[in-house]
């Protein structure tokens, strides 16, 4: 599944400093277990909106994950509350529909 959520930096912050925090929070998050990685992308055209996107095993994994809050991951978001205005888009199971290219035999 995808948890998947917009950042937007607040005025005198800029993304870096969300970036590092998210980044320190994140190594600590991807030690539970279903955790499969995270990306966060930077809007183009607009440096200040940022989407993070989380990727589980299951809904179940990330709630499990949730219901033993990590004091450490708390105390990382806490800080890093000032620089920013964070909105869930939502969670999302793995794509039921994908076109991809066509591949090219050389």
């Amino acid at each position: 599944m995808k948890y998947i959520f917009e950042v937007h930096i607040r005025d005198g912050y800029q993304a870096e400093d969300y970036a590092d925090a998210w980044v320190r929070a994140s190594e600590l998050i991807q030690q539970a277990p279903g955790a499969r990685g995270t990306e966060l992308h930077r809007k183009i055209g607009d440096p200040d909106t940022l989407i993070a996107i989380a990727h589980w095993d299951s809904k179940a994994s990330r709630d499990a994950m949730e219901a033993q809050p990590n004091q450490e991951i708390k105390e990382i978001i806490r800080r890093a509350a000032p620089c920013c205005e964070i909105r869930l888009i939502g969670e999302f199971e793995e794509p039921e529909w994908v076109v991809m290219p066509p591949t090219t035999e050389s």
